[in-house]
């Protein structure tokens, strides 16, 4: 059975400095840093083998071996969506057969929003060789009845990345461009046919949470790339009228969940390991999880919100 931190643990995996400085400075120094042009600050990491095993082109990319930096020339998004495709073509990483054809952001130092002429994009599949930051949406809907509150809880799809696992009632990444709220909205829609209208006034922003992952072959593609991500957290209760129902591929079905059920599911390991931190957050919010009943109460909030080493968004 697993622990509320053991569950932490899980999806927070990359190391920390303070557990052990001498091994935690080895790991880092070990990686590339991505760098964007005119910036001073790294903004992802990538491990040796795969700079190694990318189809780089000497005249589109300034890669200094002794440093283990890397930046990519003018136009920035143009030249890293050249390379993704090629490696793609190249049949280079496995984490690339999964192509999105959805772009992400590379934000920067200077705190730009997603948009204007110094947008720096990158394909979605291609954002964990990178190790960039990347965003997204995670919502539970869920509903108080007279024997109390329960969970919609969605099942994934077999065929999908974490299949047959657990999930929050819906989820997405934040495409180049698109507000939170745009994207629990279409999220709503294509996984569980909730309408624009309720989402629009019944879900609620709930601040964020970030964490940084090693993923593994759940993730789909090589293992132990580096995921760090910052994720906008929203509730929606709704009544007990409304029913989710499956709209895309991605959702098997929906089952309506006591809080006791939920948590007994968390500590079998039933869950996506990120969306297990999105349930401890909404228990900790409602009073579900306090510190008189989980002895790593400080140490689980602490970790929800991780600092990361890489620039964030400042605006959505």
């Amino acid at each position: 059975m697993k622990s509320n931190l053991d569950l932490v643990n899980d999806c927070d995996s990359f190391p920390y400095y303070d557990d052990d400085p001498q091994a935690y400075t080895e790991l880092v120094s070990s990686y590339y840093k991505l760098y964007t042009q005119r910036d001073s600050k790294p903004v992802g990491y990538l491990l040796p083998w795969v700079v190694k095993q990318m189809p780089w082109e000497s005249n589109l990319w300034d890669i200094d071996h002794d440093k283990k930096q890397i930046i990519p020339s003018f136009p920035q998004s143009q030249t890293i969506e050249v390379t993704l495709k090629r490696a793609q073509d190249n049949r280079a990483f496995k984490v690339l057969e999964n192509w999105r054809n959805e772009l992400y952001t590379v934000h920067r130092e200077d705190g730009l929003k997603p948009l204007g002429d110094r947008t720096i994009t990158m394909e979605r599949s291609g954002s964990p060789l990178f190790g960039i930051v990347t965003y997204g949406v995670h919502m539970t809907t869920y509903v108080n009845t007279k024997d109390g509150m329960k969970i919609w809880v969605p099942k994934r799809a077999k065929g999908k990345t974490y299949g047959g696992l657990l999930d929050n009632t819906v989820a997405g990444g934040i495409a180049t461009g698109e507000h939170p709220l745009e994207c629990i909205m279409r999220e709503s829609a294509e996984e569980a046919s909730f309408p624009e209208e309720l989402v629009r006034s019944a879900a609620k922003p709930c601040g964020t949470i970030s964490y940084f992952s090693c993923r593994d072959p759940r993730a789909g593609g090589e293992n132990d790339l580096l995921q760090p991500e910052v994720q906008f957290v929203y509730d929606m209760e709704v009544g007990e009228d409304v029913v989710p129902k499956p709209c895309d591929d991605e959702v098997e079905d929906f089952r309506l969940w006591t809080v006791a059920e939920v948590q007994k599911a968390l500590s079998e390991g039933q869950f996506k390991p990120n969306c297990a931190l999105y349930l401890l957050d909404f228990f900790i919010r409602h009073g579900i999880l306090t510190a008189q009943n989980e002895k790593n109460y400080i140490e689980i909030i602490s970790r929800l919100h991780r600092k990361l080493p890489f620039p964030t968004a400042t605006a959505m």
